[in-house]
């Protein structure tokens, strides 16, 4: 049986990283988003928002960091591996900023496919802004847009995870598993 790779997506401070948390807490396997780890590794060389001031290397690293946790789950034996954003997201994102990208991009995001998308929307009561996120809630709503719409590009159908508990979130998600 193939392992089922399920990305959990949406705009900043929608609440993925928490929802990843729980499910890795429940047993389920998960590969973590890297973007904090990007721009941390930016801010150590000097460079306070490497996404702001070099977007599409940001956006490579992303890229990179993605695919490469992609293939490792290669040999991954469980029935589903949840992921924190997905390769789309990149070239969602720059889309979202009106920035050209590498066709090696779409390439990679064509030739990598998920199995389903769930994507959270924007959730004031939870948003918070802090050294990696200096999105405005606003902002946010934007760049949720931008993503159901980067996640279509590539064919995918998009759930949309109601706002509520995260057990309320994850039991949607679950039973919502082709």
């Amino acid at each position: 049986m193939k392992t089922k790779r399920i990305v959990i997506s949406g705009g900043p401070g929608s609440g993925k990283t928490t929802l990843i948390s729980q499910l890795e807490q429940k047993g389920y396997a998960c590969m973590h988003e890297i973007s904090r780890d990007v721009i941390k590794e930016a801010q150590n060389e000097g460079i306070e928002q490497l996404f702001l001031e070099n977007p599409l290397l940001f956006s490579q690293k992303l890229l990179e960091g993605r695919l490469q946790q992609f293939n490792e789950a290669e040999d991954f034996s469980g029935p589903y591996l949840f992921y924190d954003r997905g390769m789309p997201d990149v070239t969602a994102y720059m889309d979202y900023i009106h920035s050209h990208y590498p066709t090696n991009f779409t390439d990679i995001c064509e030739n990598n496919r998920y199995d389903s998308i769930f994507l959270l929307p924007p959730w004031e009561d939870i948003y918070r802004q802090d050294n990696e996120r200096y999105e405005s809630f606003a902002e946010a709503e934007k760049i949720y847009h931008n993503l159901l719409l980067g996640y279509k590009k590539y064919n995918y159908d998009v759930t949309e995870v109601p706002v509520g508990s995260v057990e309320n979130r994850i039991n949607f998600i679950l039973s919502n598993l082709h």
